[in-house]
């Protein structure tokens, strides 16, 4: 449920483009660099522009929400929203970096820089579940009589209708875009609109009922929700730092690409695959009749990396020719020759 995780890139153009290089004397060939998502990063910069905005907003409406209550529950609600303008602007920087292309001490690109925002948003979503928790119980203890309760339940609402079509948005762009942080920010954003819905419904009951211990009860449900969230992001993030492999469906594909373009080969195996934000780094080694010369082995692989970066945008292909005594028995994909 809440396994993504947020960015929002930054207003810098794509991470730029490696290019081929030729078989070295240890029989390494890089074959491609960094797919050019220059006309996606624009999108997402924009985005990310308008989150920010759209936290800000949303914060001073729930400010002005509680200002008009003097509700405690409201007062948390306020507070969970800074966390979201304080990750917006985390995660815009974070995406800026990542979009910074190679340099000599990375050579690989800051692509990892997404996940560390991720975890950043996940510890800070598990600290507003502890705030939320402490209001209730303030709540809890010392019981308050609210002010002007319609007017501000009405401004509440509209901030959680905000957040709610804005949080939609940025999950479906999280995923169309390949964005960890995007897609982190959208379910994040989606934990404040639980908190808002808890708490209208907490006060809506302790309104009507005139028992005021509803509000903080619900609250602190609302809270355990949002921590679990936190927990999910997290865990996530950091499986993702760990250099977490393809998915299966992606390994599927890879395995196919190679079977399909490889005519010339005998095999390839060691099939290696890591993610670092919107980018796959792909490696195997690929077996070929001794006799072939350099330049036959390179047009195979320029076959097989066009056909990846076509099936898997924004993969990065390294590719260990070998001879045909180095061919394995296990987990291979076969090529015919």
């Amino acid at each position: 449920m809440w396994k993504n995780h947020f960015v929002i890139t930054g207003l810098a153009a794509a991470a730029g483009r490696a290019t081929g290089m030729p078989i070295n004397s240890g029989g390494r060939v890089p074959m491609s660099g960094i797919h050019d998502h220059a006309h996606g990063n624009g999108l997402v910069g924009r985005t990310a522009i308008a989150t920010i905005a759209v936290a800000f907003i949303v914060m001073g409406l729930k400010y002005v929400a509680y200002w008009k209550t003097g509700s405690v529950a409201l007062y948390s609600d306020a507070l969970e929203s800074i966390v979201n303008v304080v990750t917006a602007v985390a995660a815009l920087i974070a995406v800026r970096v990542s979009a910074m292309p190679p340099d000599r001490k990375h050579p690989f690109g800051h692509h990892k820089a997404e996940f560390f925002s991720a975890v950043l948003e996940g510890a800070l979503i598990v600290l507003a579940a502890f705030l939320i928790f402490q209001e209730a119980y303030e709540a809890w203890r010392n019981p308050r009589t609210l002010t002007e309760p319609a007017v501000g339940l009405a401004i509440n609402g509209a901030a959680a209708a905000v957040n709610a079509g804005w949080a939609g948005y940025l999950i479906s762009r999280g995923r169309a875009w390949k964005s960890p942080a995007l897609s982190a920010g959208g379910w994040h954003i989606l934990t404040d609109v639980m908190t808002s819905v808890g708490v209208l419904i907490g006060l809506l009951l302790s309104l009507w009922t005139g028992i005021t211990q509803l509000d903080p009860l619900l609250a602190a449900f609302v809270g355990v929700n949002i921590l679990w969230a936190g927990y999910h992001i997290i865990s996530t993030s950091i499986s993702s730092l760990m250099d977490e492999a393809a998915s299966p469906e992606d390994q599927a594909e890879i395995r196919a690409a190679i079977q399909d373009c490889g005519e010339g080969a005998i095999q390839a195996h060691d099939i290696r695959t890591r993610h670092a934000g919107r980018v796959m780094f792909i490696e195997f080694h690929l077996v070929v009749p001794g006799t072939m010369t350099v330049l036959q082995s390179h047009d195979i692989c320029d076959r097989i990396e066009a056909a990846l970066k076509s099936r898997i945008p924004g993969s990065q292909v390294v590719i260990h020719v070998e001879p045909d005594h180095k061919a394995k028995a296990k987990d291979v994909v076969p090529v015919s020759c």
